[in-house]
C-alpha cells in the first residue's frame, strides 16, 4: 500500500502524495469524452489518474478501486443507471473494507437523483457544463479534510504527547 503521506523528522514539514483518482465509464454507455477530457483534467492539476475505460462492471470498478488504492472513484453515467451503479460500487467497496474511498462523478442525472444518491453516501455530483475546476477543487478540499482527520487520528495518543513533549522541550 503507498503510504498516505511521508514526514521528515520535523512535526511541521510534511510532503503530501498526489491524490489517485479512478475514473470509469459503467454499464453499457459507449461514449467517453467527457471522461476522457475530465481524466486528462485532473492529471494536469496533479493526480494520478487511473482511466479503466468503457462498459465497466460495478464489480471491475470497486475490484480496480481497491487494487489501485485510490483515494477517489470518479463515474461517468449518462445511461440514467446512476441510481443503481453508484450505491452498488459503494456496497462493493465497502464489502473490501474500503468505504474511507469517495465516490463521485456526473452525467445526466436529476437534482432530485443528486440529493438521494448523497444521502446514500456518494459525494457531490456534476452535472452538463459543470468546469473540470469545480471537480477539481471539490475532490482537493475533500482529500484535505480527509488527511486533516486522519492526523487528528493519527497523532490523537502517542504522537500528540510526543509532539507536546518536543514543545515543551524546545522552550527551554
Amino acid at each position: 500500500l503507498t503510504p498516505r503521506r511521508s514526514t521528515s523528522s520535523n512535526l511541521d514539514s510534511e510532503v503530501m502524495r498526489p491524490i489517485r483518482v479512478l475514473v470509469s465509464k459503467p454499464g453499457l454507455d459507449g461514449r467517453d469524452r467527457v471522461a476522457k477530457v475530465v481524466a486528462a483534467a485532473l492529471r494536469d492539476a496533479g493526480m494520478e489518474v487511473i482511466y479503466t475505460g468503457l462498459q465497466q462492471t460495478p464489480e471491475m470498478i470497486a475490484t480496480a478501486a481497491v487494487q489501485e488504492d485510490v483515494d477517489v472513484v470518479g463515474l461517468s453515467i449518462l445511461s440514467g443507471a446512476h441510481m443503481t451503479l453508484f450505491p452498488r460500487v459503494r456496497e462493493l467497496m465497502a464489502e473490501q473494507g474500503r468505504d474511507d474511498i469517495l465516490i463521485t462523478g456526473g452525467g445526466i442525472i436529476p437534482k432530485e437523483d443528486m440529493a438521494e444518491l448523497q444521502r446514500l453516501g456518494i459525494g457531490q455530483l456534476f452535472g452538463p457544463g459543470t468546469p473540470t475546476s469545480a471537480l477539481i477543487d471539490y475532490i482537493r478540499a475533500w482529500f484535505a479534510e480527509r488527511e486533516r482527520q486522519e492526523a487528528g487520528v493519527v497523532c490523537s495518543g502517542h504522537c500528540a504527547r510526543k509532539f507536546e513533549s518536543s514543545k515543551r522541550s524546545s522552550k527551554r
